[in-house]
């Protein structure tokens, strides 16, 4: 029974020497990544301050310039000068819409569905009228027409 606990006892040892190889791996393994992290960090862009360490000095962007602004307002000036010959201008989209154009658009579909209703209406009352032989067919359309 003792030989089982002092081989259970080395069993043991080995696993705990193992996790500490493992763990100490693994801290290496971290520091390396940490100098890695720290190498690809960005590097400080200083636009108002002026480091005082030699080092930073390398980092500081040079003040801006003033651009060129008079030939900027010249350019404006002679485009706004030239007259812009416009070849086709459609006055349809210029005049303002009347206030019931939307709704015109909206009920033309019916409207034409109705129109051919009504053209067939007054096809088959004219068949109607010519087979009873009450009226002659171009004095009935022009009484029909007003």
């Amino acid at each position: 029974m003792t030989e089982e606990k002092i081989g259970s006892l080395e069993e043991e040892a080995l696993k705990r020497k193992e996790r500490l190889q493992a763990l100490k791996r693994k801290n290496e393994e971290g520091k390396e990544n940490a100098n890695d992290m720290i190498e690809n960090l960005p590097k400080p862009k200083f636009r108002s301050y002026k480091p005082q360490d030699e080092n930073l000095k390398s980092n500081m962007i040079e003040d801006a310039k003033p651009g060129d602004v008079e030939s900027v307002v010249q350019e404006q000036l002679d485009a706004a000068n030239s007259k812009v010959v416009i070849e086709e201008l459609d006055i349809s989209n210029l005049a303002p819409r009347k206030p019931d154009w939307d709704l015109k658009r909206d009920i033309a579909k019916k409207l034409e569905i109705l129109e051919r209703r009504t053209q067939k209406a007054i096809a088959e009352e004219v068949r109607a009228r010519l087979k009873r032989g009450q009226q002659d067919l171009a004095a009935y359309v022009n009484n029909h027409k007003e």
